[in-house]
């Protein structure tokens, strides 16, 4: 395997629901383990034991999403400034993805033809994980 580079988004209750959310757009497996299932991860307030100590979304096209919810007793730093940016140049594909993550999202930037001869648009979707998608236009990489 050759070099990998995943977001990791921090959430302080919802990395199952979001996960979830997300597997249900890009498909794929889905690893879920919870701070219960550790004894090293356990955190003393039984509150935490479900919440996810590490997930990871592997989708067979290759996106690779992780996550993990921020025990109580730790300070969660929820909201920064990254964006997921998801690119490519397969229209449909894109488009699904954006439909799919716009629901319940605040919308930012309507998915448009950009500037630069590519469809663009952001938003911050229902869990408050901003993301940026480019669907590049004809003769353009979408990178």
């Amino acid at each position: 395997m050759g070099t990998i580079l995943n977001p990791y988004i921090s959430f302080r209750d919802t990395a199952r629901p979001a996960l979830e959310f997300y597997q249900s757009i890009f498909g794929g497996e889905l690893d879920l383990r919870p701070f219960a299932d550790f004894d090293f991860a356990k955190t003393g307030n039984p509150e935490d034991d479900n919440k996810i100590m590490h997930g990871h979304l592997r989708a067979p096209n290759g996106l690779n999403l992780m996550a993990a919810d921020t025990p109580a007793s730790m300070e969660w730093k929820g909201g920064t400034a990254i964006s997921v940016t998801l690119s490519g140049d397969d229209k449909d594909e894109m488009t699904t993805y954006w439909k799919k993550l716009s629901e319940g999202a605040t919308i930012g930037e309507e998915l448009a033809e950009a500037p630069w001869g590519d469809s663009f648009g952001m938003l911050a979707d229902k869990f408050g994980v901003d993301w940026m998608v480019n669907i590049a236009g004809p003769g353009n990489t979408g990178q």
